[in-house]
């Protein structure tokens, strides 16, 4: 029989459905008078669960973690903290760009603020835009003469501070300030009130010296100096103070040449008070 003499409704292949008459083909839910349920309406079981509690809630039996298990008066204690945290972190890195950056500005109309923010904590020895680098390394050491229990006076060899505080500072993950700058400051605040005779320039140059005299005595009496010149005890009289300078040598791929040699300037002797002699001054 041809498909055109069976209607529009005839379909060949797998797709094909056998008519109302064909055999082995069952009746519609609907003909067998079957109830809603099995004529495919949902059960009411079968309905999604819809979540209880406001919006965004987490599903019951899953517990919150983190900031969202606090209560609401510590979230906004937390988020309090985190916005102050944020502001203070915002002007450090402000204010150390001001710090470093060629004068602006801003540095011109605010500068004694900036300043007060870095230092002393913060200083930066570095300039952005114009790095320089240190290209010395400079070693300060200090001698004495010492007056022994007998009155005879010894002179000490001579003391490496520098050395001992890089020793101190390697492989020391929180090496002090005090290790890190207190002689470098010293003596670079002398050299800049100080001419190339040792002579002071200016009001400050009596203030420098006191100052790195007494950083220089409060170290020997730490190497216990007066006790290895003189086998016990002992008293400070005078103290000379000399930097070592010698140049970094430029890397191997570099055509600089520049000579290792190291130079020193010795200062003079400087006679040291009876107060600070005794250790009376800390």
């Amino acid at each position: 029989m041809d498909a055109y003499d069976e209607g529009s409704d005839a379909r060949h292949g797998p797709d094909a459905r056998p008519g109302p008459d064909a055999p082995g083909r069952s009746a519609p839910p609907e003909e067998r008078g079957a109830a809603p349920e099995e004529r495919g309406a949902p059960a009411e079981s079968a309905r999604p669960v819809e979540p209880s509690g406001p919006l965004g809630a987490h599903p019951l039996g899953e517990p919150r973690t983190g900031v969202a298990a606090l209560s609401l008066r510590y979230r906004i204690a937390v988020a309090l903290a985190l916005a102050v945290v944020a502001v203070g972190v915002c002007v450090h890195l402000g204010m150390t760009f001001l710090h470093v950056a060629p004068a602006n500005t801003v540095t011109k109309a605010h500068g004694k603020a900036v300043d007060d923010w870095i230092y002393p904590e913060f200083e930066q020895n570095w300039k952005l835009f114009a790095p320089n680098p240190l290209q010395q390394n400079i070693s300060i050491q200090v001698r004495a003469e010492v007056r022994g229990p007998d009155g005879s006076p010894s002179i000490t060899g001579w003391y490496d501070l520098s050395a001992e505080d890089g020793r101190a500072i390697d492989k020391n993950l929180l090496p002090s300030h005090t290790q890190q700058n207190e002689l470098r400051r010293a003596w670079d605040f002398y050299v800049a009130t100080h001419d190339g005779e040792n002579r002071p320039v200016g009001l400050r140059g009596s203030l420098s010296e006191s100052y790195l005299r007494r950083i220089m005595v409060l170290r020997l009496d730490r190497d216990d100096a007066v006790r290895a010149a003189t086998g016990g005890a002992g008293v400070i009289e005078r103290v000379q103070v000399r930097s070592r300078t010698s140049n970094v040598p430029p890397p191997r791929w570099s055509r600089e040449k520049v000579s290792t040699t190291p130079s020193y300037r010795e200062l003079p002797w400087w006679k040291v008070p009876q107060d600070e002699a005794v250790g009376g001054v800390r």
